[in-house]
């Protein structure tokens, strides 16, 4: 039988990342449309089933026989995604992806590529080679592309492998679902609350959002840091997150927020924050779901990330890192909020599912021969 749609990636849901979200939400958005979708990933977690529907597209797991930092070694996935290609109408892996060169060179049906991000990873001899290794895979997976997508444009022209990608490049933003129906049931006071959605990893640059809220003088204000810190991969730097709040009782780890309490989390917001600090962030959907629900964003200067604040206007931007910028802003966001009714409308307008999904659609089928 064959397959609209092959898509490839090193994880997925149950696993909650941008990148996972984002495949999903296109597998699962051309499958309701009729198409015949399946998603090859690892089996990242051994409790997980080998294959199961899950709304329409059909998973399927491969075992893994090591981990090496944010990636996982199986050699099985090659195989399994290079023989669905076989009989399937387009391929879509999602890069970084250690395997990608392979798989693109053995494809047997045409190759879209969803290029989300370069890899940045911290100082040493193994990150160094790991990351050599990736972007090699990567060019390779590039060369043999009908199709490179991007979040943005800005992000790709900064990025190291713009050479590879330039030629057969297609913007296309992330999908960004919207949650709806929120009651502020995370709120703790009048103040200004401030929120955090995403793991707590090094890129997140989550302890500098605290050192900037921190030095607000506000004794109302509140600061929800929701997200997973216990099986994340390469690691999470929540102790040293803990650290920073150092006792702030305006400070909360929500831990893990089940997709049932995200309306009520974004309905609680006076700011969105995203506080990334390198290139493992591209975009940050999480910013234009907290739009979406009428919060403005304070979002990282970055090639990428800084794409929503400046197209819809709702939100402000601070310099990578710097704790006094965040403070600022979030003053500024405090005594002057932006129009929400604009803001929303102009989130909902550029980055909506649909309109994603058309996009791809496009792609696709101007892929297929």
């Amino acid at each position: 039988m064959h397959d609209d749609l092959v898509i490839a990636l090193t994880y997925y849901a149950p696993y909650v990342s941008g990148l996972t979200n984002f495949a999903r939400d296109v597998a699962e958005g051309l499958a309701d449309r009729g198409r015949k979708v399946r998603v090859i990933t690892t089996r990242h977690d051994p409790a997980l089933p080998a294959e199961e529907v899950v709304n329409g597209v059909t998973v399927t797991r491969a075992p893994v026989l090591a981990r090496l930092g944010k990636g996982t070694i199986s050699p099985e996935f090659t195989r399994l995604v290079v023989r669905a290609s076989k009989t399937a109408h387009v391929l879509n892996a999602h890069l970084p992806m250690l395997e990608a060169g392979l798989i693109a060179k053995g494809a047997h049906c045409p190759v879209v590529l969803t290029y989300h991000c370069d890899v940045s990873l911290p100082p040493g001899v193994l990150n160094t080679v790991q990351g050599k290794v990736v972007d090699a895979s990567s060019r390779l997976a590039m060369k043999h592309a009908e199709i490179v997508a991007v979040t943005s444009e800005d992000y790709a022209h900064r990025s190291r492998l713009w050479p590879s990608i330039q030629p057969k490049m297609a913007a296309v933003p992330p999908p960004c679902r919207p949650v709806e129906g929120g009651r502020p049931t995370f709120r703790d006071g009048d103040g200004l609350h401030v929120g955090f959605l995403g793991r707590i990893v090094e890129e997140k640059g989550v302890e500098h959002l605290v050192d900037g809220f921190r030095a607000l003088d506000d004794p109302d204000a509140r600061l929800l840091i929701g997200g997973e810190f216990g099986a994340v991969a390469g690691g999470s730097v929540i102790d040293r997150v803990r650290g920073r709040i150092d006792g702030d009782p305006r400070i909360t780890l929500l831990g893990f927020i089940p997709d049932e309490r995200l309306a009520d989390f974004y309905a609680s917001l006076d700011v969105f924050a995203l506080p990334s600090v390198n290139a493992f962030e591209a975009f940050g959907i999480v910013q234009v779901v907290g739009m979406l629900a009428g919060v403005p964003a304070l979002a990282s200067d970055l090639p990428g990330v800084r794409v929503p604040v400046r197209e819809t206007g709702f939100g402000a931007l601070v310099r990578p890192g710097v704790a006094s910028d965040i403070t600022t802003r979030l003053r500024e966001l405090r005594d002057s909020p932006p129009d929400r009714e604009t803001g929303v409308a102009k989130a909902a307008e550029r980055y909506s599912v649909p309109a994603v999904l058309d996009a791809y659609e496009d792609l696709f089928d101007k892929a297929r021969p």
